[in-house]
Parts: C-alpha cells; structure tokens; sequence
C-alpha cells in the first residue's frame, strides 16, 4: 500500500537501554515509596520506567528478606534458594561426575544425562511429587555446569573409548625420546593412582549382607586413595602415598605420622589433588629417587612417565632439570600405563589375602573371637601396615614385566611370570582362607571385590556418601581456598627474560674500560643461566613439534572428511607448550 512503512520500521524508534539494578539502589526505592514519594515522581527522579519501579516493589518483601541475609549490596539478582528432588539430584550428579574425573573415566553428555535421569528417578520419592519428571535437556546441562563450576571438564558428545592408534604410535615415541636423553631401565618411573575400600568384604559374606540392611554410612565404603610406582628396571619401588579423610583418625592415637609405612596426607573427599601431587613430587619424589641414584652410582637423571589426569599439574617439568615429566597421550591409560598392567592388582590381591590371614589367625585362638569382632576391630592403622606389607610383596619381576607395552626394551625375561596366573594362585589362596572363615566365597568373588575399588559410585553410594558428608561437615571445612596460579616457563617470557639479560651486559661492557673482567663475568652469567638456557631450547622445540603436529593432524583430517568441516583445533598461541607436553607429539 502506497505511503505505508515497512514492517521493520519499529527498528527505528528509540530503544530504552537495559540498566541493572543492584540491591541497594532496590531497597532505596522501596524507601522512597514507604516514605510517600509518588511511583511515577521515582521513576522520573531515577530515570526508569514506571513498570521497572512498580515491579521493584511489588518484590518488595523479597528484597528486605534478602538485605537480611547479608547479600552483597552489589548484586543485581536475587538468587533463590534452590531445593527439592532436582537440587538433591545435581549435589549427588556433581559427587559422581568428580569421582570419574578423578578415575580418569571420560564423560560423555549422554552418559551424564543417563544417570542425572536415574538419581532423579531414586531421590524425587522422597519429596512432595513422587511423579515428578526431569528430562535432562542440553539447556539444564549447561545451566547445571555453570552451578557447579565444571567450566573445564572435558565433555564429548560421544562415548569416548580407548585410543588404541596413538597407543600403538607411541612406544616408538617414547623409545627415541629415552635414546635421545640416554635413560637407562632404572632412570625411567611410572606412577599412578588407586582407590582402596580397605575395610570392604566380598558381598556374599554374611557381615556385607547384615552392613547392608543397617542404617547409616557403611564401614566398607570407607575409601582411600593410594599413589603407587617404581621404576622399569623393577629395583625401586617408590614409598606410596596414601590420602585419607581423616588428619588425625583415632587409631593414630599416640602414632607419629612420620613414622607409618607410607607418606600419609589427608582432605575431606580422600582424593590426591593437584596441590597435592606437586607436594608429592617435589619433596617426596624427587629427594627419593636422587637417594636410590646416589646409592647405586647412577647418574640422576629421571624420566616421570604419568597420564594426563586432571590432578597433574601440566608444568611439572619445570621444577627440577635433572627430572623429565612425561604425559602418556589422552585416552590410551588402559593400554599402556604400566602400573594398570598387573601391579595394582597384584598388589590389592595381596593386600586381601594379608588381611583374611589375620583375621583366620585372630579367630583361631582360644579368645572366643569371631569374624565379626574382628572386623569390627580392624582400623585405618592396622590396613596401612597391610598395605605396606601387601606392597612389599610386589615382586621386581612383576615390576618389570608391566612395561611390556610402554617400553618392551626395558622387558627382560616374561619366563616365570605371567599376571593372570600370579594372580590366581593368590586369589586361590584367598579363597582357602575364607573357608576357613566359613565364608562362601568362590575366586569370581575375589576378582568381584579386586575391580569393585575402583567401580563406579552407585545412586546408593552417592546418597550415603553425601548423607557422612552433611554430617561431619563443618562452617570452616566449606570455606573455599584461594589457589594461587601455579608458577610456570613459558617460551615468551623466558625469551623476553634472555633479551633484557643481553640488554644489561650489553651496557655494563660499553661501560666497563677492563674487558678481562668483563669477558669473566660474562662467562660466570652463562654458566649460571645455562639451566635456563637449555629448559628453553627444549621448550622451543616442544612447542614447534606440537605445532607442526596439530597441523598434520588437520591436513589429515581435511582429507579423509567428504565435505569441508570446521576445524575444532586451537590455534597455537605463544605459551602453547605450558599445556602440550612434549610426549603429546606422536607422529
């Protein structure tokens, strides 16, 4: 129709800027109108729509509440106080998805969204609605990371599965990187983490069975975290570290901590952190391993070979130069790491095996004692002592044969030890045992209890898990600690630290009329720097190799696609090599 505007024409109006409005200009408002200024001579004076002031006191009650409760005068929104079967679910939802990531497990949205589903399902009928529904959408899922500030947790869109190329790729990596350093068998370490349910039973014995069917949190899921390793030549078997979450459990009474078999540390959820596996490894590991090289006249130079767990800091490589940090590629743990290839289970086996020799020994006496007196009596103190003796047990050859996959150089002899039948002859013996015990307990019990340490946490687990920690919680345990960003090399800064080096010498030898003094100092400022010099030469080339590795990686993507596909890889950026560890190169 001739004359008329276009349908868009209201773009053209003036459009009224959105303004946040903090609590304390809210509560100014709501003076003002409890003063007997008008609603409209507010909004003119504060320049604000007059819905904007009307909707401010309508919420008027709210507002006061919150200004109760100390709210920061600040805040623009008036959170709510969340509650309720979906509330119950992501506290229980956040506990799991932090035990797999502590597992190593990868997590995939559709496995996330399954059990958010199913722990719904189990709480919800203990509130108002037991027929409630919660569909799990992607919009929920990026609100509930937001909430509970899992912003870097890796989430695939698929179920990820072990990566058996790179594992294949990598040993001859690994092998050019050891000649190239010139490791020997007894220079080369590998550790990794281990859950320990250390005072659970087979669930076919009557004491599990009669746990079950009481109330409250259960002896058997009190669990542990172990840090175990050695080396490839199997001569050096490192003291384990044990986290418990307990700093001082009562069976310690009148017990020195630096005294017990095992480097002893504690937090709230019993998990080895970030802060303190660099504790570990700086002043436990490290003075170990100079100790064994100095007393076998061995040079000490180590390689640390460790996965890329979330709890290992990325710049470990940095904190002494006579140790090399090397990560294994993502997703290739279950096949190469060494200390998953036998030593752990071995090692739990044996830990088994001590403790149902004990309690057949304890019960075989004229005391009267039975099985279940002395489970009842058997304490944190007494399974460290077990699990001291049980790593004893783990032989050189067991340490060395787990090696197979990473370094088969290092491999000298497999005669005389094969895994599988170690660990049958010892989950044969356990077996005696409990007969002895009058337990029905058959070897698929064994091997039951031996993977349920480090299975998965059940709905039934997270609820009781969550129920101990309501309990024993405290104000000062919530407090949330400031964690400092960690110090690291980067090859910008430590170029940028070598030019202005170069800058000040430049200067003092302008100045200087005695160039023989000049050319010593120079000299001693070079040997001082060395250090330095090298850890940059080798983080150059890290960073060159990863670069020149991610390109490959998108070339060969780019050919075998059918049509063209956006790139999901980062671009490199100046300080790529604090995050991309040398041994991430595997072409």
């Amino acid at each position: 129709m001739p004359g008329k505007q276009p349908s868009d024409s209201k773009s053209a109006r003036p459009v009224r800027k959105r303004k946040k409005i903090d609590l304390e200009q809210k509560m100014k408002i709501v003076k003002k109108y409890e003063g007997g200024q008008s609603l409209s001579s507010i909004a003119r004076e504060l320049n604000l729509a007059t819905s904007t002031v009307k909707s401010i006191l309508n919420d008027s009650a709210r507002i006061k509440e919150h200004m109760k409760g100390s709210a920061l005068l600040k805040s623009t929104v008036i959170t709510k106080q969340r509650s309720g079967a979906i509330y119950e679910m992501e506290k229980l939802l956040t506990m799991w998805m932090e035990d797999q990531i502590q597992k190593r497990v990868p997590l995939s949205l559709m496995i996330i969204q399954a059990k958010a589903k199913s722990i719904f399902e189990d709480v919800k009928v203990k509130y108002s609605d037991p027929n409630a529904k919660f569909v799990a959408s992607h919009g929920w899922f990026n609100r509930f990371k937001q909430r509970a500030n899992f912003h870097n947790v890796k989430v695939s869109s698929e179920i990820a599965s072990a990566d058996t190329k790179a594992a294949e790729k990598y040993p001859e990596v690994l092998r050019k990187l050891i000649e190239e350093y010139g490791y020997t068998a007894q220079q080369i370490f590998n550790v990794d983490e281990t859950g320990l349910f250390w005072k659970k039973m087979p669930d076919r014995a009557n004491i599990s069975k009669e746990e079950k069917m009481m109330p409250g949190f259960k002896a058997s899921k009190d669990r542990l975290t172990l840090l175990l390793g050695g080396n490839a030549a199997g001569d050096c078997k490192l003291k384990p570290l044990l986290v418990y979450h307990s700093e001082n459990p009562c069976a310690f009474k009148g017990i020195s901590k630096a005294t017990l078999p095992v480097h002893f540390r504690s937090n709230q959820k019993a998990w080895i952190t970030m802060a303190l596996f660099k504790d570990w490894f700086i002043n436990l590991f490290i003075p170990e391993v100079e100790k064994f090289c100095r007393e076998n006249n061995i040079p000490f130079k180590i390689m640390l070979i460790v996965d890329n767990a979330p709890g290992h800091p990325a710049n470990l490589d940095d904190f002494h130069p006579n140790v090399k940090v090397v990560f294994l590629p993502p997703n290739t743990t279950s096949l190469l790491q060494p200390m998953d290839k036998g030593v752990i289970a071995n090692f739990k086996a044996y830990y088994l095996r001590r403790t149902f020799a004990q309690a057949v020994e304890a019960t075989g006496r004229e005391t009267g004692k039975t099985l279940r007196d002395f489970w009842k009596s058997y304490n944190i103190y007494q399974a460290i002592i077990n699990i001291a003796k049980a790593w004893a047990e783990v032989t050189q050859v067991c340490l060395n044969a787990v090696w197979k996959k990473a370094c088969p150089q290092f491999v000298r002899s497999f005669k005389g030890f094969e895994k599988d039948e170690t660990y049958e002859e010892v989950a044969d013996e356990i077996v005696k045992l409990a007969e002895q015990l009058e337990l029905e307990v058959d070897v698929g019990d064994v091997d039951e209890l031996i993977e349920s340490h480090g299975a998965e946490l059940s709905n039934e687990d997270l609820m009781e898990l969550e129920a101990a920690k309501v309990k024993e919680q405290t104000e000062a345990e919530d407090e949330v600690e400031e964690v400092e960003e960690p110090r690291h090399f980067s090859t910008k800064q430590m170029a940028l630290a070598f030019r202005e080096i170069d800058s000040a010498m430049a200067r003092f030898e302008k100045m200087d009329p005695n160039s023989s003094r000049f050319l010593k100092v120079n000299r001693g400022i070079d040997e001082t720097l060395a250090c330095y010099r090298q850890m940059y030469e080798e983080k150059k080339k890290a960073t060159i190799q990863s670069s020149l590795y991610k390109f490959v990686r998108k070339v060969e993507r780019s050919a075998t696609s059918t049509s063209p596909q956006p790139s999901t890889s980062k671009t490199p950026s100046d300080d790529s090599d604090d995050i991309m560890p040398f041994s991430s190169f595997t072409n």
